[in-house]
């Protein structure tokens, strides 16, 4: 990996802090409003998985408040893990916004939750489980090279 094509691995950790803000948010507000701020948050996975996590309006948040006021990071990572964590966190917030829209609340907050967890772990602990599942998935099927 280019340092030039690296992130700031305390950039995803600020993202996954907000997220989780935004995800307990989901989970004791009143369904219309926790609707809306679901539907906020899938877009901004959507945005991040699409776009990589470093093109976000919370990328540009950290980069513009937050970044400048730390130290340089001892090393820059692949986006490439948390970009596949986006796409993970967009599925979870679909997944919760199809049972906010058709009532069935068990299912919204089970994913919710999951998704919930997932940031926190980033948030607070910067273990990242999608890109954990990445990185297992790109092992797993990676080819061998050949001589």
């Amino acid at each position: 990996m280019s340092t030039t094509s690296g992130i700031d691995p305390r950039g995803p950790q600020f993202t996954a802090s907000l997220t989780a803000l935004v995800l307990v948010a989901v989970l004791v507000m009143p369904t219309p409003v926790s609707t809306v701020l679901l539907a906020v948050q899938a877009v901004l996975f959507a945005w991040g998985a699409a776009a990589g996590v470093q093109h976000t309006p919370v990328a540009w948040l950290f980069r513009t408040l937050v970044r400048p006021r730390l130290g340089a990071p001892d090393h820059l990572e692949d986006p490439a893990p948390p970009r596949f964590a986006q796409a993970v966190g967009l599925f979870f917030a679909v997944i919760g916004l199809v049972g906010l829209i058709s009532g069935l609340d068990v299912v919204a907050y089970v994913a919710v939750g999951a998704a919930l967890v997932a940031a926190l772990l980033n948030a607070v602990f910067r273990f990242c489980l999608g890109c954990e599942v990445y990185l297992r998935i790109r092992r797993f099927t990676a080819v061998p090279a050949t001589n």
